[in-house]
């Protein structure tokens, strides 16, 4: 199983950073992020990865495949605030059997941490509705990695 010392990771495309200006909306009564638009932030950089190696959304559904989210997790180190602006890592730490992103989210001023986490997904035929135990050859041939 591949994981963060895996050498083919090593590839500037596995790995993305983006900005993000935190808006009113995303915060709670006390000006602090409400903890589920986290989510909404590890998409927007999971997104801008994948397309890095032209396997956005729109090229997995044409492969035949999707690919949902089955775990999450986040750990809130710091409290994020409106207005404060954040960069979001996006690191791909697995994809054999599955892919695994690992997030850092960071003050873009201080550089401080505030969360860190993980989600896994896994293929699914779109044809058959089935879970694929082993990442599709199309994954591989993107990536432009073998096994």
């Amino acid at each position: 199983m591949a994981d963060k010392k895996d050498p083919r990771l090593s590839d500037p495309r596995f790995s993305t950073r983006i900005e993000i200006t935190v808006p009113f909306h995303d915060v709670d009564p006390m000006g602090v992020v409400w903890h589920g638009n986290y989510f909404r932030y590890l998409e927007v950089a999971r997104e801008a990865l994948l397309k890095q190696f032209d396997y956005g959304y729109r090229e997995m559904e044409a492969s035949g495949y999707v690919w949902p989210i089955v775990d999450a997790r986040l750990k809130y180190i710091a409290p994020v605030q409106f207005e404060q602006q954040i960069i979001v890592q996006a690191q791909l730490e697995e994809f054999e059997n599955r892919l695994r992103i690992g997030y850092q989210v960071f003050d873009a001023h201080s550089g401080k941490r505030t969360t860190s986490g993980y989600t896994l997904q896994v293929a699914v035929h779109i044809a058959s509705k089935e879970m694929c135990f082993v990442s599709p050859p199309v994954l591989l041939e993107r990536m432009g990695v073998s096994l």
